[in-house]
């Protein structure tokens, strides 16, 4: 029944792709030509900061940026480079009441953190300013650890840690100015180490800027008595990206 229902919504409204609206065989998908315009982001990489190397510097090698600026997380992974396509699928999914969105990218982060599976993380979307969350209707953080658990099997916490200050947008800000919009803008659960139970914690977002905010959301975490934490997004900025990888 569930099967021909799926049919039957198909016939009276036809999937489409995402972002250009162009017929598909399957929902929640890309059409081709918008599929190939994703830059995914693939070994080699820095093993810190997830960020895609011309060639194999070594599994060890880290590029300059984690090497100048160590960040408090252990490591970042992300499933594309925020090009055109990641932008429009991000933009719908974050202020376009469309978080079906997040099932397709959850398929990507999937594979991307494929690493920061193992021990059976926990995974805890980085949360939004409870006044911001009723404008949008919902977390697009939350609602891709929410898609991203029922892919790995991995248990979310959307309440392990919370934002306390209604923080400016980031979009706009400097590098500085982000760090300083976000410095003490979260607190962690008062039952923090009960509700972990000792497990290393990976941070859910849609886009990895400056890393601003995760990095606030982390050293909150890790001041609270979690142990670990990693990071992983559907998209991430590179400078340089039109250079090929």
């Amino acid at each position: 029944m569930r099967r021909l229902g799926s049919l039957l919504l198909d016939l009276a409204y036809p999937p489409v792709c995402l972002t250009c609206d162009a017929p598909t065989a399957t929902p929640d998908t890309l059409c081709p030509n918008c599929f190939a315009a994703l830059r995914p982001i693939t070994a080699p990489l820095c093993p810190r900061l997830g960020l895609p190397f011309a060639v194999s510097l070594g599994s060890e090698a880290l590029s300059a940026e984690g090497l100048a600026d160590p960040p408090p997380f252990g490591r970042a992974r992300a499933a594309v480079i925020y090009g055109e396509v990641a932008r429009t699928v991000v933009s719908r999914l974050k202020y376009g009441d469309r978080p079906e969105l997040a099932r397709f990218c959850a398929r990507l982060m999937a594979g991307a953190g494929h690493e920061l599976w193992a021990g059976a993380p926990l995974l805890v979307p980085v949360p939004l300013h409870p006044s911001r969350q009723r404008e949008r209707r919902y977390n697009q953080s939350a609602e891709l650890a929410r898609a991203l658990g029922r892919s790995t099997g991995l248990r979310v916490d959307s309440d392990l840690v919370r934002r306390t200050r209604k923080t400016r947008q980031q979009v706009g800000l400097s590098g500085d100015g982000r760090q300083r919009n976000v410095a003490g803008a979260f607190a962690a659960h008062p039952d923090i180490l009960l509700r972990a139970q000792g497990k290393r914690v990976v941070l859910v977002d849609d886009v990895y800027t400056t890393g601003a905010t995760v990095k606030a959301v982390t050293r909150t975490l890790l001041k609270a008595g979690v142990e670990a934490v990693d990071v992983v997004t559907f998209a991430r900025v590179v400078i340089g990206a039109d250079l090929p990888i």
